[in-house]
């Protein structure tokens, strides 16, 4: 067998699903331990890696070339499945890295990479088998190391839901705690996303009775709240990795809410002004703007709605 086909076959034997039995998987597995044609396995070594050096290596070393648009495709269908196997480790140098940082680094488990290394020699077998034995508790372990960095969030009706770490989680749970409480306190929690797992929360009976699409979770805003008394849902667009709620935003959420009545409130929430004024000519009128690190405060961009004069 060629070493691409060996590592589908040591990818198989680690109990990967049929769905990384294919090239792309085999050819990650030998960039993560900087393995070249010509090495055999007992010379995998452990090292840490974006996903633009994995296209780089497999290029260089196996003249096979990925397009930089593939990224996600292997983050997706190759890495994710890799994690949950305990055989790959995300961002062993900083826990705490935001799931969608440009930075994002993986790395062999040391676990694997111990039975890998054994491939082609006698004692394969007897490794293969202890890591599969073992392999629910190195999914548990890897799954306990990322909990122990969750952020807990009660939201109002005592739900308590738990945030992935980064900047832009923390901006939302900044809307659910600050925002909410200044300007619509007496607002329920719909839905939230989030930056790892985009459908964090739902209230899927008020989302049934707004009409809101919830097929359509990819399209909504990362926070929504809603007012029963005042019949008003706020959409609340936390700008960290992306941006605003810009008239070109707007007008795909007024369709994908073409049937919710309640009479909507698009805010952009900024965690500080550098990141407003990067993206200030991107707003849409008739929205509004809310700034963590100056909470009392909103920005309106409303023409005439709120011209008034302030008294001391």
């Amino acid at each position: 067998m060629s070493e691409i086909e060996e590592a589908v076959d040591i990818l198989k034997a680690l109990g990967l699903p049929k769905a990384q039995h294919n090239e792309r998987s085999g050819l990650t597995l030998l960039a993560l331990v900087n393995l070249d044609p010509d090495s055999p396995w007992s010379e995998s070594k452990k090292r840490t890696v974006r996903i633009h050096d994995i296209l780089i290596f497999i290029q260089e070393n196996y003249s096979r070339r990925y397009a930089e648009n593939t990224r996600e495709t292997i983050r997706r269908q190759t890495i994710h499945q890799f994690e949950q196997a305990g055989i790959v480790i995300r961002n062993p140098d900083d826990p705490f890295r935001p799931t969608n940082s440009p930075n994002t680094v993986y790395s062999i488990s040391d676990d694997a990479l111990e039975v890998i290394r054994k491939y082609g020699t006698p004692n394969w077998q007897s490794a293969l088998q202890e890591f599969v034995k073992s392999k629910g508790k190195l999914i548990d372990k890897y799954e306990k190391r990322k909990n122990k960095y969750l952020i807990p969030v009660d939201l109002p009706d005592g739900t308590s839901v738990k945030f992935s770490p980064g900047k832009h989680n923390e901006l939302q749970i900044k809307i659910i705690k600050e925002f909410r409480a200044r300007f619509c306190p007496d607002t329920k929690v719909v839905y939230v996303g989030d930056a790892a797992r985009k459908l964090l929360y739902t209230d899927e009976n008020l989302l049934n009775e707004l009409k809101i699409p919830i097929t359509e979770h990819d399209k909504l805003p990362d926070v929504i709240l809603y007012d029963r008394q005042k019949n008003q849902l706020f959409l609340i667009e936390p700008v960290t990795a992306h941006g605003p709620l810009s008239p070109k935003r707007q007008r795909e959420l007024e369709s994908t809410l073409e049937n919710c009545t309640a009479r909507k409130i698009y805010v952009s929430a900024f965690p500080d002004f550098h990141e407003f004024k990067r993206h200030i000519d991107n707003i849409a009128w008739e929205t509004e703007v809310w700034i963590e690190n100056n909470p009392d405060h909103m920005i309106h961009f409303n023409g005439l709605k709120f011209v008034a004069a302030y008294s001391d």
